[in-house]
C-alpha cells in the first residue's frame, strides 16, 4: 500500500502497524488510537491530511515521515511541483535549459526554515527526466551546491536574475 495524504488512517495503520507508535511519538494525542474501538471508528474516518491537522503538523511532511519509515520514496511538496516562475532568457544561456523546469527549489525559503538546500537539491535531481532540468533560487550566490552536484555529473548554469538583482537562478541538470 503506498502512504499519500489521502490514504485512511486505518488501511495504513492495518498495512503497517508498526507505524502507530510512530504516530504517538509525532502527536501525543493519537495514544488513544490503542483503543480498539476508537481506532475501527476513527481510522476509519479520516485520512493522513486530517490526522496531521488535528496534529497540528504539516501534511507532507507527516505523510513523508511515515513513508521513510516503511521504505517508501518521499512525495514532492506541491510547491516543487508547480511553482512557476518567470525566467529572463538571454541568447548567452545554455541550449539546454530551453522550456520549464522540472523542479523548482527556493534555497533562501529552505534556509528561513532551517533546511539545508543541497539536501532537497539532491532528493530532487534523481527524480529529473532526462532532458529536464531543475531551478534553484537562491539570494546568494549558490557555488558550494553547484560544485557539490557538478561532481555528481551534473550540468551547472547559474546567473543573476535581471529583473530581480538579488536572487539567482541556478539551472542544473
Amino acid at each position: 500500500m503506498e502512504i499519500t495524504g489521502s490514504s485512511k488512517l486505518l488501511d495504513v495503520l492495518q498495512a503497517y502497524p508498526e507505524l502507530e507508535e510512530q504516530l504517538i511519538n509525532i502527536a501525543p494525542p493519537f495514544k488513544n488510537l490503542k483503543n480498539p474501538v476508537l481506532r475501527r471508528t476513527v481510522g476509519s474516518l479520516v485520512n493522513l491530511d486530517k490526522v496531521a491537522q488535528i496534529g497540528g503538523m504539516d501534511a507532507t511532511r507527516l505523510v513523508n515521515t511515515l513513508r521513510r519509515h516503511v521504505g517508501q520514496s518521499e512525495l514532492l511538496e506541491a510547491s516543487e511541483q508547480t511553482k512557476k516562475v518567470e525566467i529572463p532568457r538571454t541568447t548567452e544561456d545554455p541550449d539546454w535549459i530551453s522550456g520549464e523546469p522540472q523542479f523548482v527549489v527556493d534555497g533562501t525559503q529552505l534556509l528561513q526554515q532551517g533546511e539545508v538546500p543541497l539536501g532537497k537539491v539532491n532528493q530532487l535531481i534523481t527524480q529529473l527526466s532526462p532532458k529536464r532540468y531543475l531551478l534553484l533560487l537562491t539570494n546568494f550566490s549558490p557555488t558550494p551546491i553547484m560544485d557539490a552536484v557538478q561532481k555528481q555529473n551534473m550540468r551547472v548554469f547559474s546567473k543573476v536574475n535581471p529583473q530581480k538583482a538579488d536572487e539567482f537562478l541556478t539551472f542544473i541538470g
